[in-house]
């Protein structure tokens, strides 16, 4: 199957973004050795992918959600079919089927991108003074010129970290220590935005219960980006340029996503935890008896949201006074209260 396609999609859009930064009157020529209207082109090229992407990205949460909901359900199939793995497969199987969630939905919106990768890849590598002059996706003899010499700080966007001297001398540039300088601090960042993705997503959902899935997430969280430190050498610095801006398009998206619809709270059964108002005030007491359910400040018996607003405030009550205690010690003097004091209705002299 031909992926001339691919490469045709790809390229429009990666040609419309740079007439577009052109015509705006972003300079073609560089500046700080670096060609911005092409480095434009390619960040923004990441940005028409993930605006079409964007409703995956959505089915994409929910899928997470659903398989969220289902772990209380996927843990009791693990404790029924404990040591016996076809059945508990066959089973969570069935099990996905009959609730309609799909435990590879997590990952489709990168499979779907793999194709947009692949395709600037290959139209990357095509950059080349050795295809000058030759058509390219619909590319004009003047754009793949520029294309074909536009740098990141004086570093070739066609270039790569393991490129020879021969390769760099095609691009007209010899000076191959910076390009490696510039290609390595790229994977770096690399890695470590994509390994910051799977973090992120994981700290917010949690662990999953089921192990293809736990393997799953094990894999995008460590492997993937291990892998990049060695594949990475081979990428040209403006796929790079393409993956580190897609991560971090991809942390922004995340976070609003995880703040807006944020995952419900796991109680240790599996099932959604509800939360439970703190005690804000010292115990009431009613009749005597401590009554040890929350008090909401500022309230008198009023209750939440103003409930029981017939509930009348208790009146003071007097203190008990012990008449034992005020009677006379034994041995005592009696004292006379009247003593030393006038009469009330004697007339005073």
């Amino acid at each position: 199957m031909s992926l001339d396609w691919i490469y045709y999609a790809i390229s429009w859009i990666l040609l419309q973004w740079h007439a577009l930064w052109d015509f705006i009157g972003v300079p073609e020529g560089p500046f700080l050795g670096t060609n911005w209207a092409w480095i434009l082109a390619i960040v923004f090229l990441v940005v028409t992918v993930r605006v079409v992407l964007f409703p995956v990205f959505v089915k994409q949460i929910k899928s997470q959600r659903a398989m969220q909901a289902l772990q209380p359900k996927v843990k009791l199939l693990q404790e029924k079919h404990k040591g016996d793995r076809e059945t508990l497969q066959k089973e969570m199987m069935e099990l996905y089927k009959t609730e309609k969630a799909n435990p590879l939905m997590g990952c489709l919106p990168m499979f779907l991108q793999v194709p947009v990768f692949l395709g600037l890849f290959h139209v990357l590598r095509r950059l080349s003074p050795e295809n000058q002059g030759k058509t390219l996706y619909g590319w004009t003899v003047d754009q793949f010129e520029s294309a074909t010499h536009a740098a990141l700080f004086t570093a070739p966007l066609p270039a790569q970290f393991g490129s020879t001297d021969a390769q760099l001398a095609a691009l007209n540039t010899s000076n191959g220590t910076t390009v490696k300088v510039i290609a390595a601090v790229l994977v770096l960042i690399m890695m470590t935005t994509t390994y910051l993705t799977s973090r992120q997503m994981i700290l917010k959902t949690g662990w999953a219960e089921d192990p293809q899935q736990k393997m799953i997430q094990r894999l995008m969280l460590y492997g993937i980006p291990l892998s990049l430190l060695v594949s990475g050498s081979l990428f040209p610095i403006g796929v790079v340029i393409y993956w580190v801006t897609n991560n971090l398009f991809t942390l922004g998206q995340q976070q609003w996503v995880l703040r807006k619809f944020p995952p419900p709270q796991m109680n240790k059964t599996g099932a959604a935890s509800k939360a439970t108002p703190a005690r804000t005030g010292p115990p009431a007491k009613k009749n005597g008896t401590k009554v040890t359910g929350p008090v909401q400040p500022g309230r008198t018996g009023g209750g939440l949201f103003g409930r029981n607003k017939n509930v009348e405030p208790e009146p003071q009550q007097s203190p008990v006074v012990d008449e034992k205690s005020r009677a006379p010690k034994p041995g005592a003097k009696p004292i006379n209260p009247k003593k030393g004091a006038r009469p009330a209705n004697k007339p005073r002299s």
